[in-house]
């Protein structure tokens, strides 16, 4: 794993590779995703939440380009104490909170309203086609917002009211979802 761009630019990290319930975004599809990401965001502006966060590579691309304001979510406490060891690493604890729950669970409780959600469930799980409506139901995106969702050529949610577009890197694809921005403002 490797950061790709900004202030940690070609840092490694490897997470222990025996029983890791994981599986890492290729570095080809996580720079196409962040190709896009730099020309339509500003990073040093965005509240951003990372679900399915793993081995934390989403959360440390976002603050090595400037973001100060990650939450990590991840249900498996190995991976939780992987990034905590890695914030600790690069000195950006200040700029991460990382959450050891239910994925499903966090969205239920969420009260907080974020500029940027990513989520990299596991491609089997059955519950990944829920994900856009319940993101958009708990109202977890600010005006303007974006949801980016990772998931494999199964699902297809071109037919969502807030689908904006779909990138694919290999087998690995985006599915960008948009909360509308205020009118007027």
């Amino acid at each position: 794993m490797r950061i790709i761009s900004g202030k940690f630019k070609g840092r490694r990290f490897n997470p222990p590779a025996d029983k890791w319930p994981t599986r890492p975004t290729t570095d080809m599809a996580k720079e196409g995703l962040f190709n896009i990401l730099q020309h339509a965001l500003d990073f040093e502006s965005l509240k951003v939440l990372d679900l399915f966060g793993g081995t934390g590579s989403h959360s440390y691309e976002f603050i090595s380009r400037g973001c100060e304001d990650v939450t990590y979510v991840d249900k498996f406490p190995a991976c939780a104490k992987f990034v905590e060891q890695v914030a600790k690493q690069l000195d950006i604890q200040a700029f991460i909170k990382i959450v050891n729950a239910d994925v499903f669970r966090f969205i239920e409780r969420s009260v907080v309203q974020y500029d940027f959600i990513f989520a990299d469930p596991p491609f089997q799980m059955p519950a990944i086609d829920t994900l856009p409506n319940l993101v958009f139901e708990k109202n977890m995106l600010s005006p303007g917002g974006w949801f980016v969702l990772e998931h494999n050529g199964l699902h297809d949610f071109e037919t969502h009211p807030r689908f904006t577009q779909q990138r694919h890197y290999g087998g690995t694809h985006f599915s960008f979802f948009e909360m509308p921005a205020v009118e007027g403002a």
